[in-house]
């Protein structure tokens, strides 16, 4: 557990400090996300993007297990 701990902390370091190029990755941005502009107001719902990391985390937990 203390391993997974680090290397957690190691990725969230990391990605802190490539924000500026993970910034322009087109996740967030998929076609089927809802984005709703009213008033001043924007909400974002990343529905789909958040189905295809879901996807690719558990075909890569998959993987790590066998």
């Amino acid at each position: 557990m203390n391993r997974f701990l680090i290397l957690v902390g190691a990725l969230c370091l990391l990605g802190g400090l490539g924000w500026r190029w993970l910034a322009r990755i087109p996740f967030g941005r998929l076609p089927g996300d809802i984005h709703i502009v009213r008033g001043g107001i924007n909400l974002h719902f990343p529905i789909v993007t958040c189905i295809a990391i879901s996807v690719a985390v558990s075909a890569l937990l998959w993987r790590l297990r066998r």
